[in-house]
């Protein structure tokens, strides 16, 4: 451990050394000075749901399919820096979040799954559990309701720091309460480390209110999501913040009554897109609506200069509406789509405008990250799954200590019985993206897929093929045989729940 620590030094010293002659390290687009010191930034997390990596038609590497129009997350590509190989930790909602949280990948946390309602808790001899998985080879590990008191957030380590901390919007690590996606009174924000925290659906379906089709043109539905951020950041602050803005939308496409928006689309789209991908666009120009209502007020209060803004996604999106090209998959699976995702970090004056990163990042790297910028120096990451990307953000490289790695020990999370494992997903290429328990390492440009059912695995170069659709494992074994070695002991040191066989299953 201190070995990584004294290497992780030297890299800032000698980073900072060449930050001082001027010289801009690594970064495509325009090269811009770096300056040496900064003071601590607030920090602003807007964490969306499902967004496709081609959803945002101007973000590098997305082919532009999209025709949502984003103006306001436009402008935020423009003034950062895009990181086109960034990734969830998971490909679906709470086990990402829960990553994203405390720095460690779900396998380590036992988190692997979307949490539930305290009835819907079941243990692994539970009669009821094993019924789900009737037909199937492999039980699952039983549903984690509640990310642990004990594991500490980013929250509560900038809190350490002299951070004030603030959350809106979805949280989804903890059992629901009352209702579908409510907070929990016992492992809520509150007792994560978050000083204010505010319940709201916004102007989301799941807050049970539709809005009138009456709208006028270039109205649109007030969100009080976007309030209560809005007067978090509008408020009097003594010392630097972290906001998590945590967005319902874009989601699926739920919300109707904003005719002149999906008027316009659909005048757009020529007739050539059914009425749900019409309405997704919709959602997507009303998500970037919010987003720039939350950049206004820290323009309006004087705080842009002084705050770092991340945008990025929980998982990949959905396989009926998001745009996924070039990738294959989606949300629910481990393919590029599924766990690639949208990240873009603007910080005027520290971070290169307009400039884009290829290198490997995943969401379990904020931890690490945000600690580092707010000035911790002695973080342990040996028990962490990421590492300080400060480096990058500041024009340089990092070598990694560890290999990116996902795991997910289910089933096609919808049909009856889980019983859908099998059935092509609606993937833009065509290719049936299977679901079921698999786990995958990025080593590199190798990216090797592993399936606990069938034990089979998959290798991709993703340099020449990101599509995924040459199997390398038969023609290049050796790298294979060592990766997969090396996933099996990342999820062996993570003390991962393996999936258990199914007794009634021959």
């Amino acid at each position: 451990m201190k070995d990584i620590k004294l290497l992780d030094r030297l890299g800032k010293l000698i980073l900072l050394t060449f930050c001082f002659l001027g010289t801009y390290l690594g970064v495509k687009g325009k090269s811009e000075f770096v300056q040496e010191e900064y003071i601590k930034p607030n920090i602003l997390l807007i964490y969306v749901d499902d967004l496709g990596y081609g959803d945002i038609a101007s973000f590098p590497g997305g082919q532009g399919k999209s025709i949502a129009e984003t103006p306001n997350i436009d402008l935020l590509i423009k003034s950062g820096m895009s990181f086109t190989n960034a990734y969830s930790s998971a490909p679906l909602c709470s086990p990402a979040r829960a990553a994203l949280l405390t720095g460690k990948s779900p396998a380590r946390l036992g988190f692997e799954f979307v949490t539930k309602f305290e009835k819907d808790t079941l243990d692994w001899d539970d009669e009821k559990w094993i019924a789900l998985f009737e037909n199937k080879k492999l039980i699952s590990p039983p549903i984690t309701l509640n990310l642990p008191l004990e594991e500490v957030t980013i929250a509560e380590g900038l809190k350490e720091l002299g951070y004030e901390t603030g959350l809106v919007g979805k949280w989804h690590v903890a059992t629901h309460h009352k209702v579908y996606k409510g907070w929990s009174l016992t492992h809520g924000p509150a007792q994560q480390g978050f000083d204010t925290a505010k319940e709201t659906f916004g102007s989301h379906p799941y807050n049970g209110i539709q809005f009138s089709p009456e709208l006028n043109y270039g109205e649109y539905p007030n969100d009080l999501l976007t309030n209560e951020a809005v007067s978090f950041i509008k408020k009097e602050h003594n010392d630097p913040f972290f906001l998590m803005v945590s967005h319902y939308y874009v989601h699926t496409p739920h919300l109707k009554g904003m005719q002149w928006i999906e008027d316009k689309y659909r005048a757009k789209s020529k007739g050539e897109l059914s009425d749900e991908m019409i309405r997704y666009a919709a959602n997507i120009e009303l998500l970037d609506h919010y987003v720039g209502q939350v950049l206004d007020a820290l323009d309006e209060s004087g705080l842009r200069e002084k705050t770092m803004v991340i945008f990025t996604s929980d998982n990949g999106g959905h396989p009926s509406y998001a745009h996924h090209a070039p990738f294959r998959g989606s949300k629910w699976n481990l393919y590029e789509a599924g766990i690639r995702i949208p990240m873009v970090v603007s910080w005027p004056g520290v971070v290169a405008a307009n400039s884009i990163k290829e290198v490997p990042v995943i969401q379990t790297d904020f931890f690490p990250t945000f600690m580092d910028i707010a000035g911790d120096e002695e973080i342990d990451i040996s028990e962490l799954d990421g590492q300080s990307i400060l480096p990058l953000l500041l024009g340089g490289e990092i070598d990694r200590f560890k290999s990116l790695f996902w795991y997910f020990p289910y089933y096609h999370p919808e049909g009856k019985a889980y019983d859908e494992a099998l059935v092509d997903i609606g993937v833009e290429d065509g290719a049936t993206s299977q679901t079921r328990p698999q786990a995958a390492l990025r080593q590199d440009a190798l990216k090797l897929i592993y399936y606990f059912d069938t034990d089979r695995f998959e290798l991709y170069d993703l340099n020449y093929d990101p599509s995924e659709s040459i199997d390398l494992s038969s023609s290049r074994p050796w790298d294979a045989k060592l990766m997969k070695e090396e996933l099996m002991e990342r999820l062996y040191s993570s003390k991962a729940r393996f999936p258990r066989i199914n007794p009634k299953i021959d």
